[in-house]
């Protein structure tokens, strides 16, 4: 069980996940853009959409500092532990609140806006029961154990396992002894890498360009500064 779980899942769920994306590449590239804009035009809760994407980029990003960083280099740039732990607080419990408030927001819009709840699939909804899931159980782990518990060291465990099944090593006995809570999390959070490629999620992928895109425009509506 063990094995299956911590070897078997995430390896599954890697194949899935970059095979899922060449396919839906390859089978409507310009649906990942044409179907964020039309998310974007029932103006309300809009905000939603925007926060959302920002926030989970962002615990991306920050998932990718304190999973695939060992500490040795974070020590190295002077971010000891306390202070990781302090910056994972601070800016874990922020982003995963930014995602959370946009995830509101969007089940507002799947409940409320009636052109939208016409177009929502099945998979919308467990793909955003499993974004909850994942954040919240997030959340519980930084906040909870961290903040308000004894602490845990999950980069020397969980991080490891992580790093293990990138090398192709896979150390399951490190996340078999993490607590509970870190467990179910993992499972979570690679049940949704499966799911991600068929899902609405790959529009997170052209957020970024719809950002630039926008700043690009704002600058080009402002009137030019005369000499």
């Amino acid at each position: 069980m063990s094995n299956l779980l911590w070897v078997g899942l995430p390896y599954l769920a890697i194949a899935v996940f970059v095979v899922g994306h060449v396919w839906r590449y390859r089978r409507d590239r310009f649906d990942w853009t044409d179907e964020w804009m039309q998310l974007l035009k029932p103006r309300k809760a809009r905000w939603g959409i925007v926060l959302f994407h920002a926030g989970t980029l962002a615990v991306i990003a920050g998932h990718v500092l304190g999973i695939l960083v060992p500490p040795r280099l974070t020590a190295y740039v002077g971010i000891g532990e306390a202070q990781y732990r302090v910056l994972a607080v601070l800016l874990g419990g922020l982003f995963g609140v930014c995602v959370l408030v946009g995830l509101g927001g969007l089940l507002w819009r799947r409940t409320m806006v009636a052109q939208i709840v016409a177009n929502t699939t099945w998979v919308d909804r467990v793909t955003l029961g499993l974004i909850a899931i994942v954040v919240v159980l997030g959340m519980v782990a930084t906040l909870g154990v961290n903040l308000f518990g004894g602490g845990y060291d999950y980069r020397s465990t969980v991080a490891v396992w992580f790093r293990s099944i990138l090398l192709l090593s896979p150390r399951p006995e490190l996340v078999a002894s993490a607590p509970l809570i870190y467990q179910v999390h993992a499972v979570a959070a690679w049940l949704l890498v499966m799911i991600w490629p068929f899902s609405r999620l790959v529009h997170a992928w052209y957020f970024p360009f719809y950002f630039r895109r926008r700043v690009l425009e704002l600058r080009r509506s402002l009137p030019l500064r005369r000499a």
